[in-house]
C-alpha cells in the first residue's frame, strides 16, 4: 500500500504518508518565519486528492489556524470570521492548510490537464488566498507543495514500515497466499484481499477523534 494519500481501507498507514506529512511540517515551519515577520496569512495547499489526511495531520502538527478538507464542507465566510477574530486577539500570523480536493462552493478546483484519464486537482490554495485577502485586507500568500511531498529521504517510520510490509509479503508468498495486500492494523501486519482493499477510499470521518482533537485545539474547519 504505497500512496502518500493514506486513503486505502484496511490499513492504518500507507507507505510514504508519514514522510509526506513530515515534509509538509518542515515547509510550514519555514513559512512561519516570514508569516510572523510580515504579519501575513499563508495558505498552504497539500496533496491527497479526495482524502484530507495529509492536510489534517500536517495542519495539526504545524499548529494551523484553519484546516480545509474534502470531507468537511466549508464557507469562506466562516474562515474569514475565524481570521478576523484571531487578528483582533493580537495574533500576528495566520496559517491555513487546504487539501487539493477541498470543495469551494461545492466545486472542485481543477487544473486543465488530465493524467491517465483523471482530472488533475490543484489551484484551490491560490483561489482561497485571493478571496481571503479581498475579504480581510491582510496580505496573503499561497504556497503549493505539490510533488515535493512525494520525494526525498523517507522518515524513520516509513523506512521501518516498508521493511515490515516487505517481510510480511514474503511470508504470504511462502504460505502461497496470493492476491492480497499487506496491511497494518494497530501494531500487527495482516493480509487483505486486493479486491476489498481498493473497493472504497478511506476518507476522514468528520467526527473522528483526530478531527475532534483539532477542534479542541481551536482549529477552524470552516464549517
Amino acid at each position: 500500500p504505497g500512496t502518500i494519500d493514506n486513503d486505502l481501507q484496511y490499513t492504518d498507514y500507507t507507505l510514504g504518508f508519514d514522510t509526506a506529512v513530515n515534509t509538509c511540517l518542515d515547509i510550514i515551519n519555514k513559512l512561519r518565519d516570514t508569516m510572523t515577520s510580515h504579519e501575513r496569512i499563508s495558505v498552504v495547499e497539500v496533496m491527497g486528492r479526495h482524502a484530507g489526511w495529509i492536510a489534517l495531520e500536517g495542519g495539526i502538527a504545524g499548529s494551523a489556524d484553519v484546516i480545509l478538507l474534502p470531507e468537511i464542507p466549508f464557507s469562506i465566510e466562516n474562515v474569514v470570521k475565524c481570521i478576523k477574530d484571531r487578528k483582533a486577539a493580537g495574533q500576528r500570523e495566520i496559517l491555513v492548510v487546504v487539501s487539493e480536493g477541498a470543495r469551494l462552493a461545492d466545486e472542485l478546483v481543477l487544473l486543465d490537464e488530465k493524467t491517465q484519464g483523471e482530472v488533475r486537482l490543484g489551484g484551490i490554495g491560490k483561489v482561497i488566498s485571493k478571496k481571503l485577502e479581498e475579504a480581510t485586507g491582510i496580505e496573503t500568500r499561497s504556497c503549493v507543495l505539490g510533488h515535493i511531498q512525494r520525494g526525498g529521504s523517507p522518515c524513520a517510520y516509513d523506512r521501518i514500515l516498508g521493511v515490515r510490509f516487505g517481510s510480511y509479503a514474503v511470508e504470504l508468498v511462502e504460505k502461497r497466499k496470493f492476491s492480497c495486500m499487506v496491511a497494518l492494523r494497530g501494531t500487527q501486519m495482516t493480509a487483505v484481499p486486493i479486491e476489498e482493499a481498493v473497493k472504497t477510499l478511506k476518507l476522514v470521518d468528520p467526527d473522528c477523534q483526530l478531527v475532534r482533537t483539532a477542534r479542541d485545539l481551536g482549529v477552524c474547519f470552516g464549517d
